[in-house]
């Protein structure tokens, strides 16, 4: 993984952070994407502790010209994209989808599948330049299991799936780029705190254990595209 050059979205805590780092300590350059600046700068402090680099980029991943920009500065500096990271995500509001607020299923969509439809769009060329390029993003087993209260996490992770997958086929036969799904399980993170409040954190796997099964889906001899891998203490399980 020396020198190659990985994008992380939502990587200022929980799962994106621990991916990230632990792309670092293989040797990426880090591309850290996320809304909150201070969570980045804590996570620069480790990536160059690990003995990396990062170039930390505070966006909100609905700003869609904005990540749009961040593919043209990412040609223009290294001409290619090795890795992209699709963590960043949003819960909703665990109701039943009668009494959903319009603007919180709006922001699901938002962030949950139009933000990675647009970075698949603007990082698609970048990918293709990379002798290897991959791309994972994170799902949840909520997409096939649809428990209630879950409908616009539900809904939004089944159509990312649908988005990732139709993406990697029409990639297949044309291009090096491997794309698939990881869905981490339930993982020590604020997002399954606010989804779960009564269960106690340390019964979970934390981040970076998670973490480091989907980093070995970017490796460039990580040839399975599109299929959705979960996260086990036993190593990856595939689901198809």
């Amino acid at each position: 993984m020396s020198s190659r050059i990985a994008l992380v979205t939502g990587a200022s805590r929980g799962l994106g952070r621990a991916a990230a780092l632990a792309l670092a300590k293989q040797g990426c350059h880090i591309i850290a994407t996320a809304r909150t600046q201070g969570g980045l700068e804590e996570l620069d402090d480790e990536v160059k502790a690990a003995g990396s680099s990062a170039t930390l980029v505070p966006l909100d991943i609905t700003d869609y010209a904005g990540i749009d920009r961040l593919g043209a500065a990412i040609f223009e500096r290294w001409k290619k994209l090795d890795v992209l990271v699709g963590n960043a995500g949003v819960l909703g509001r665990l109701t039943p989808v009668a009494h959903l607020d319009p603007k919180v299923w709006d922001e699901a969509l938002a962030v949950n599948v139009t933000a990675n439809y647009r970075l698949l769009r603007s990082m698609d060329p970048l990918l293709r330049m990379s002798e290897a390029g991959r791309a994972v993003f994170v799902t949840s087993g909520v997409a096939q299991n649809t428990p209630a209260y879950f409908g616009a996490y539900a809904t939004t992770k089944a159509a990312l799936a649908a988005l990732v997958k139709t993406y990697a086929a029409e990639q297949a036969n044309t291009s090096k780029v491997r794309t698939n799904l990881f869905s981490p399980g339930a993982t020590r993170t604020a997002m399954r705190a606010q989804a779960m409040p009564g269960e106690d954190p340390m019964t979970l796997p934390a981040p970076d254990e998670v973490a480091a099964q989907l980093v070995e889906m970017c490796a460039l001899d990580f040839a399975d595209n599109g299929a959705t891998y979960r996260f086990a203490r036993t190593g990856l399980f595939k689901q198809g």
